[in-house]
């Protein structure tokens, strides 16, 4: 039997191979702080230039005609959840429904290969396509009504770019849960309907709610799809049909313009938008965390 002393088993960094374990760890570490720094540095600066501009007036006033001082973004901000909500009842019910049909029903044929690689190529898509793409489906043919540009318009151009986060999501979530809960529930007598709905539906509620916040996220911080089919309006939301204010566009808008009061505007709006998505986040890992125990 081979003996070994106290010392063979510590650590000794003059050996080539902990110096080299050093040398790399430190590189890794680099490179993280390095891939987490703009996002540090962007929310300071947004910090930095919006964050002293928030008060009870910017939230809840309308924006001042071009050159003005005063208003606010009380329009966009309203607008923006309205569009987004929009977006949410279209994409989820249909983004979940098909992940329910891909994991439960299909998910070994081609149609479901097919289903997930389009799926794939949607979600690389760039979003002003999307905005083109319903800017000639919807606005230019006056589908609505009569009527071009619109909220509702906006909606269905953020909901195509929802979709493939909730179908992906739904998808997986599902193939997360135990199949011996799907054989437990239809061992009792329970039909496939009543087993998906009452087991494995709700076993993973939390992940697919977690995608679906992830999907909003980035649906509200969308600017080129909203450009090409929300438009933007100066007023208080005055229904679906019509043109709508945003968070986004009016950055866009705004941060072009030579005048300063519309440009501290921009970036009280950025900073808006910027927490609204950043706790849009936070909620999502917070519902991560119970799909995990």
């Amino acid at each position: 039997m081979t003996s070994f002393s106290r010392g063979s088993l510590t650590l000794q960094p003059s050996l080539a191979r902990n110096r080299w374990n050093l040398l790399l760890t430190l590189t890794a570490g680099l490179f993280t702080a390095l891939a987490v720094l703009p996002l540090i540095v962007v929310i300071a600066y947004v910090l930095l230039k919006g964050g002293s501009l928030i008060t009870l007036q910017l939230l809840t006033a309308l924006p001042p005609p071009p050159g003005l001082d005063g208003g606010g973004i009380g329009n966009a901000i309203l607008g923006t959840l309205i569009v987004t909500l929009v977006a949410a009842l279209i994409a989820v019910p249909v983004g979940v429904g098909a992940g329910v049909y891909l994991a439960e029903f299909a998910s070994a044929g081609w149609f479901a290969r097919f289903v997930r690689f389009g799926t794939n190529v949607l979600a690389g898509v760039p979003s002003i396509i999307c905005g083109v793409f319903v800017y000639g489906l919807i606005v230019s043919t006056r589908l609505f009504f009569n009527q071009s540009y619109s909220a509702l318009a906006g909606g269905i151009a953020l909901a195509v770019l929802m979709l493939p986060t909730v179908i992906k999501t739904t998808d997986e979530a599902l193939k997360l849960v135990p199949q011996e809960l799907r054989w437990g529930a239809m061992g009792v007598g329970a039909s496939r309907f009543i087993t998906i709905t009452r087991v494995t539906l709700p076993a993973a509620f939390s992940s697919i709610a977690t995608g679906v916040v992830l999907a909003v996220a980035r649906a509200a911080g969308e600017t080129a799809p909203l450009i090409f089919t929300a438009l933007f309006s100066p007023f208080w939301p005055e229904g679906l049909f019509n043109p709508i204010a945003s968070m986004s566009v009016l950055i866009y808008n705004f941060a072009i313009m030579p005048y300063e009061a519309q440009i501290a505007l921009a970036w009280a709006s950025s900073f808006v938008l910027v927490v609204m998505i950043l706790l849009a986040n936070l909620l999502a890992r917070w519902l991560g965390r119970f799909s995990s125990t």
